[in-house]
């Protein structure tokens, strides 16, 4: 597919996606959200991307929503943005493969919210993050009140929603909205060694972990333990759990297949 608001490579089975309004500060807009969803589309379904880096490139991940296109909406059309957005931004969330956000400069608004998608974040030093969307009179409409108490607790969340704030890579880290920071030379080296990491493991594996975790966000404690334990036990009819436990057994590295 043609694309005009991102960029996508895929190299030794990691996928690359960057965001690329560099004229908006890579403003979110209805073009974007429809090229990310239908990308996201097309690496779902592509076996040998095995895992995913989501990056602004090296000076600025996303500023938010792009104000002037958002401003001009009416209602219903702005019922429809968001509804595009949280199409594009939930399946990176779903996605069945590990996905990285690799953040350089601001994270702001739906960027941020890009971000929270992502299950592994990192940022570079001096990063911000934010959500000031309370400062236009409006709230995130991109999933932030929703992922962002699940992340970093109630408490951080209503703080960062409520008072709009701004924060750097390092209060980011303190409070588990980050994994890591990194010196911003080596931002996209650290997000590939990440990616890299997930190549040796077994596709099954990593792709019924990541369901466990999204599942178990959303139901109570009772229920996501059984839903756990029947993943479990699945994993028994694979090929990947019997040469995983054989190569531990035989002390070899595992040569997963994905079956």
């Amino acid at each position: 597919m043609e694309l005009k608001t991102l960029l996508f490579e895929k190299e030794a089975g990691i996928g690359l996606i960057t965001l690329n309004r560099p004229t908006s500060m890579n403003g979110i807009n209805d073009e974007m959200m429809m090229e990310l969803s239908a990308l996201m589309d097309e690496i779902a379904v592509d076996d040998e991307i095995r895992a995913l880096i989501l990056t602004g490139g090296p000076k600025i991940f996303a500023a938010g929503g792009d104000i002037g296109y958002i401003a001009k909406l009416n209602t219903l059309q702005a019922e429809a943005f968001v509804a595009l957005v949280h199409e594009a931004i939930d399946k990176i969330a779903n996605l069945d493969k590990p996905v990285i956000a690799a953040v350089a400069g601001l994270a702001l608004g739906g960027g941020c919210e890009l971000a929270l998608a992502c299950d592994i974040r990192i940022a570079t030093e001096g990063s911000k993050f934010g959500l000031p969307e309370i400062n236009l009179g409006i709230i995130p409409g991109a999933g932030a009140g929703q992922r962002l108490p699940r992340i970093v607790g109630m408490g951080w969340a209503k703080y960062l929603i409520l008072t709009g704030t701004t924060i750097d890579a390092d209060t980011a880290l303190h409070i588990g909205l980050l994994s890591r920071v990194v010196p911003a030379g080596q931002l996209m080296e650290e997000a590939n060694k990440i990616a890299g990491s997930f190549l040796s493991k077994s596709p099954v594996a990593l792709r019924t972990a990541k369901k466990c975790l999204n599942y178990g966000e959303n139901v109570d404690l009772p229920s996501g333990l059984v839903f756990e334990q029947k993943m479990w036990s699945f994993l028994f009819s694979t090929e990947d759990q019997k040469e995983g436990m054989n190569a531990f057994i035989e002390k070899r590295k595992p040569e997963f297949k994905g079956r």
